[in-house]
Formats: structure tokens, C-alpha cells, sequence
């Protein structure tokens, strides 16, 4: 009997085994409708302290910066792999593609779409490239998409990397043409065969900059298909109150710069819009400026206009939606999309409708007192979840590690103009804007586990100082640029000229830097992880996220969180994976109770958002180490790291 149990058993196994099949990451939010959820359990809350580095690739990244050194201060890696037939395919900073073998982390093949790295880059970055799968006059055939920061879109040969001569003009496509200069920094959306990508425009320079148009092609042989424009072309008697005075035909940006969400099923676009030009004076286009600051819906096969929903009318903060939007079904039932914002909103619409499926209610806000400007008297505040981030600040929020430096905070804050969230920029000393453009939910973004019906994600909680000053003074305006300029302490501190207007504009973040230590001069903590039930939009959990201030000086530091930039990831397992911090490193908690299970230090910071497969039976989390060039004390570096559980 016992030998007819042994044969059974060998018999079993080799079932077991073959069942745990490969699983892929396809896109960049692993789903095209961007939940970032890995439906693999093997690393769980019991064994996730085994995790190992199983390989490391490095891309010597920092030769590329060798004759341009002063760009590798903007560089900033943020790539998410995919996973596609056992490889991995990513971007780095100056927009080089790798495949790489997923199981030992050996390089394939790599492809430079030479980047001139000589111009001027507001950010130098590439979160991600795209994959496609179809056929052409019967062939069947496959795709990586890359769409570059200096404004082309590449269509590559998965097996070889080398670009596909039928694709546009030999393999790649000029995105500039027909539009002006524009970037594009995140990763392509792909429907049937077709690419859909938006741009990334520098919305703060002029009135005038180049219009968000998004755009889709055939991925067989680079045809435009559709355009889509947020900005309407011709108005009509619906748009006369929110682009006045023509506004429309002058007014640049409203452009897509994040990820486009991609509903497979019902054939929809969901295209996450910016601020139109210039972000902080809206005197030359009064009005609500609609889909701007929108959530638009459009068809996917054709770009015609479905539904928009508009997360801040005349936006005057910044406050673009740079989160990729998160497809889900609300109680297991309804289509849903959830949109995370700068304000720390997170908005739950029917993702056929638009209709919003927690009640948001317009409220007064803040009227402006700068001359030609006028405000939205009211903006949309969602009733459920409540509000994430810092969204009042008052001079007992006010805070620094001494007494000395804290009287000098409270000073500065006394001074600023601020009436809560949504207070218009001022002339002089200033405004105080709450949550600032890098705080709440910025492009690090939300995962969402079908499973548990958990939203998670990662906020900053950081206040921004903006002041707008006359143009016409080019005397103060030298004074402004050099005081503001020559005290740059902190990720932020900008002065830029808003032509067009009758003002230019300086901001920072409300933050001091003495000798070697840096703070956010509000309360800790600056950076959390925060669990949220959809189902009844209750908070489930709120945790501190990393360590910004040295420990060894500061012990309470642990509990102050860090500034991050890179998003998270969740899986079957119960895991939520994110690294994002300053501290450098990555860290898993349990995901029903945001318990911090595991943390491991990389070699440079991770400011990207990481990803898990499962290869030959073993799965495997990635996480691209590279640092972010625009801050000052974040750690650099070049490496791509596997974790994986040991043998």
C-alpha cells in the first residue's frame, strides 16, 4: 500500500508544479486599466522576511551624462518593466530600451533612440515602455512602444529591439509635428492595434505653449487614426462660460502627460488631463476652462468625446491629475474608475456615465485678489473617501526640530496669504498652497486588490509657497530670480516667466535646509501609505512611509515618513510592495492591515514603482533603483533589482 502512495505522489507533483504557469506583467499598471495587482501568492505575510536579491542588472546609465553633466541633475529613474515571454522591457532615463532575461537578469539586447541629450529638460525621464501582440498581411507579430522624451514614438521589434521599418518613417513617428515641441514621459496606452499616447508639456513658461493633444495610431504601419483635443477648437454655445474672450485659441497645455487607462471591455479611454497654460495666472483664460483638470472618457477606436468630469475648475495650484486612473468594479458590480489627485481627492465615478458614485458636493472656496484674475467661486470635494494629506494648515501645524528654527517657520508662515485649500496665488510675499503641487497623490499613483476591494496608495504631505510679481518691474525681477534661485533648498524652488500675462512667478516648498539636515516646516508625518476600503470609502489604515531625517540625531524620525516619488504594488499573496522613498529603501506590508512586514535597503534610492511575475514556478519582484536627479539627497545610481524567495 505505502509504494501505491509513493507512485501517487510522484504522480501529483509534477501536476503541481506545471499548474503554477507563467505569469506576466503586460503593462505598465500590469491591467490595462492600471490596478497594479499581481494575482500571484507564493511570497506571503509568513514568509516575505526570506526575500533575497536573486540577480541585479545595472544599465550604466551615468555614461550617457558623460559631454551633459549638469543633466544628470534632472534625470530621474522611474521605469516599471513589463514582463513578456520570460523578458523584462524597460526605459531609463535618457529613454534607452533594455530586454533583459527575467529569470537571470542577463541582457538580450538594447536600443538607444539617441536622445540629444543638449536641450532643455524640465525632467529627463521614461516610466515605461508598452507591448503589442497582432498580426500584419498574416504575419503574426510583436511590439514594444516607446514614446521619447524629445517628442517621438518608436515601434520595436520584440525579439530583436531594432525599430520597424514599416512603422511611420523607419520605426518611429515625429510627435511634434503639427503640435510644437512637446515630451512624453510615460508610457503609451495600447488598444487592439492601436498606440494612444498623450505629452508632457512645460505648462508654466507662456500662454501659448503647445496644445495637449492625444493621439492614436496604427501600430501596423503608423497611421493616424484620431486626435483628441481638450482644448475645443471651435466653441460652441455649451463651452462660451468656461474659455472666454477666445481663449481657447491662444490657450495652450490640458495635456496628458500621465498614464491613459485603457477599458478592454467597453472600448474606452480614459485620459487623465493637466492644467492649461500657465499653471498659476488664469487672467487670459477666464472660465472653468472644461476637461481641463479633467477625467476624460472617449471612445477608444475612434477619440470621440464620451463623458469628462472635471476635478478643479480654473485651476490656479497646479493641480493636474498626474496619477494614472484605476478601472475597477465598484462593490464587485459596478464599472468604476477612481481618480487620485495633488489634493489628496480621490474621485469614484461609473466609468460608463461619469457619474460620480460617492456624492461630491461643490463648495465655496477662496476668492483671488490678484488684478485680472477671477477664481472659481466653488470646487468638487468628494463626501467619501475623505480627504488624504495635508488639507489645513494653521500656525500649530507649524513645525522644526528647534525652538530657534521654529520661530523662523511661524514668521514665515505668518506672512502668507492662506484661507485653506484652494487659496488663490497672491502678489508679494505670497501664498500658501495646501497640499502643493507634489503633495497628495502625485504620478506615484494607486493599486487597487480586486480581491479585498483595498485602494492603496502613497501620499506627501507638503505645502507650497507661491508669489506672483508685476512684469513690467524687470529690476525686482532680477532681485526675485537671484533671491529665489540662490536659496534652492529644497526638490522644488522654481521662478519662471509666464509670458503672456502681466506677472511671472516664483514658488518652493514650504521646507528648510541647514548644514546637512532638511525639513518640511509642517507637522510630520510628510509621506504616508494609506489603506482604503471601496466598498464604503472608510480608511482601513495610515502609516508613516520611510525616513527623511537621520535617526541617530532625530529618533523620532522613524515616524515622520519621507517625501516619495514611485508608486506601489499589491498581490494575491495580501502583500503591498512599494519602495518610493528617499531612505532607499523597499518595504512589503500586509495589505488589510498596512503592518510594515519587510524592508530592505537598495543601492539607490527607488523612485519607481516596482512590479512581480512568476517564471518557471518561482515569483519574482523588480524594482528599478536609480535615484531622482532633482533632489538634492536622493542617492543615485543605475541598477534594476529581482527579489524572489530562496530555493
Amino acid at each position: 500500500m505505502k509504494y501505491f502512495l509513493f507512485f501517487m505522489l510522484l504522480w501529483i507533483i509534477p501536476i503541481v508544479i506545471f499548474s503554477q504557469a507563467d505569469t506576466q506583467w503586460l503593462h505598465y499598471g500590469n491591467d490595462a486599466g492600471g490596478q497594479r495587482f499581481a494575482d500571484i501568492d507564493q511570497v506571503t505575510p509568513k514568509n516575505v522576511k526570506q526575500l533575497e536579491v536573486t540577480w541585479t542588472f545595472r544599465t550604466q546609465e551615468q555614461a550617457q551624462y558623460k559631454d551633459t553633466p549638469w543633466l544628470q541633475e534632472k534625470a530621474a529613474f522611474e521605469a516599471t518593466p513589463i514582463m513578456v515571454n520570460q523578458s523584462l522591457y524597460f526605459s531609463t532615463p535618457s529613454n534607452r530600451v533594455f530586454a533583459i532575461d527575467a529569470q537571470t537578469g542577463e541582457q538580450e539586447w538594447l536600443f538607444d533612440p539617441q536622445v540629444i541629450l543638449r536641450g532643455s529638460f524640465s525632467e529627463l525621464t521614461n516610466r515605461g515602455v508598452s507591448y503589442w501582440k497582432g498580426s500584419r498581411n498574416g504575419e503574426s507579430i510583436e511590439r514594444i512602444l516607446l514614446a521619447t522624451v524629445d517628442g517621438r514614438l518608436f515601434s520595436l521589434d520584440l525579439k530583436t529591439g531594432q525599430p520597424d521599418p514599416a512603422f511611420g518613417t523607419a520605426g518611429f513617428i515625429d510627435l511634434k509635428r503639427g503640435v510644437g515641441r512637446v515630451q512624453v514621459t510615460s508610457a503609451p496606452a495600447i488598444f487592439d492595434n492601436l498606440v494612444i499616447t498623450g505629452s508632457s508639456i512645460g505648462d508654466n513658461g507662456r500662454t501659448n505653449m503647445p496644445k495637449g493633444v492625444v493621439r492614436a495610431y496604427d501600430i501596423r504601419t503608423g497611421q493616424l487614426v484620431w486626435d483628441f483635443d481638450p482644448i475645443p477648437t471651435v466653441i460652441t454655445a455649451e463651452s462660451d462660460s468656461t474659455w472666454l474672450n477666445g481663449s481657447h485659441v491662444h490657450t495652450g497645455a490640458a495635456n496628458a502627460w500621465s498614464t491613459i487607462s485603457i477599458d478592454e471591455k467597453n472600448g474606452l479611454a480614459f485620459i487623465p488631463t493637466s492644467s492649461p497654460s500657465p499653471d498659476f495666472y488664469g487672467g487670459e483664460r477666464l472660465g472653468n476652462n472644461d476637461m481641463a483638470n479633467s477625467l476624460v472618457a472617449v471612445d477608444a477606436r475612434t477619440g470621440e468625446y464620451r463623458w469628462h468630469f472635471q476635478v478643479v475648475h480654473h485651476d490656479l495650484w497646479d493641480y493636474d491629475i498626474a496619477a494614472q486612473p484605476v478601472l475597477f468594479d465598484f462593490k464587485g458590480e459596478i464599472p468604476a474608475v477612481a481618480i487620485g489627485t495633488k489634493m489628496g481627492f480621490i474621485y469614484v465615478l461609473n466609468r460608463l456615465t461619469g457619474e460620480p458614485l460617492f456624492p461630491v458636493e461643490e463648495r465655496p472656496v477662496p476668492r483671488s485678489l490678484v488684478p485680472g484674475e477671477q477664481a472659481s467661486p466653488t470646487q468638487p470635494f468628494p463626501t467619501k473617501p475623505l480627504p488624504l494629506g495635508l488639507q489645513k494648515v494653521g500656525l500649530d501645524d507649524i513645525w522644526a526640530p528647534t525652538e530657534a528654527a521654529l520661530d523662523s517657520a511661524k514668521a514665515r508662515f505668518q506672512a502668507l496669504r492662506y484661507e485653506g485649500i484652494f487659496t488663490p496665488p497672491d502678489l508679494g510675499q505670497g501664498t500658501l498652497i495646501a497640499p502643493g503641487n507634489v503633495g497628495g497623490i502625485n504620478w506615484s499613483g494607486m493599486s487597487y486588490d480586486p480581491q479585498r476591494r483595498i485602494l492603496v496608495t502613497n501620499t506627501n504631505n507638503l505645502a507650497h509657497i507661491v508669489s506672483l510679481f508685476p512684469r513690467h518691474d524687470n529690476a525686482l525681477q532680477d532681485e526675485v530670480m537671484g533671491d529665489w534661485e540662490k536659496d534652492k533648498n529644497d526638490i522644488r524652488a522654481e521662478v519662471t516667466g509666464m509670458h503672456g500675462t502681466p506677472y511671472f512667478m516664483a514658488r518652493t516648498i514650504l521646507a528648510h535646509s541647514e548644514k546637512d539636515d532638511f525639513w518640511i516646516q509642517t507637522k510630520p508625518p510628510w509621506g504616508t501609505i494609506v489603506g482604503i476600503d471601496m466598498d464604503s470609502g472608510a480608511k482601513l489604515w495610515e502609516k508613516p512611509l520611510g525616513i527623511m531625517m537621520d535617526p541617530s540625531i532625530h529618533p523620532e524620525a522613524v515616524n515622520w515618513g519621507s517625501i516619495n516619488l514611485g508608486g506601489t504594488i499589491l498581490t494575491s499573496g495580501g502583500l503591498t510592495f512599494v519602495a518610493a522613498t528617499f531612505d532607499n529603501f523597499f518595504r512589503a506590508f500586509e495589505t488589510a492591515t498596512g503592518e510594515m512586514l519587510w524592508q530592505y535597503e537598495l543601492p539607490a534610492a527607488g523612485n519607481a514603482t516596482p512590479m512581480s511575475y512568476r517564471l518557471n514556478g518561482k515569483q519574482y519582484i523588480v524594482i528599478a533603483a536609480g535615484g531622482h536627479g532633482k533632489v538634492s539627497f536622493s542617492k543615485k545610481g543605475d541598477f534594476v533589482v529581482a527579489f524572489a524567495l530562496p530555493d
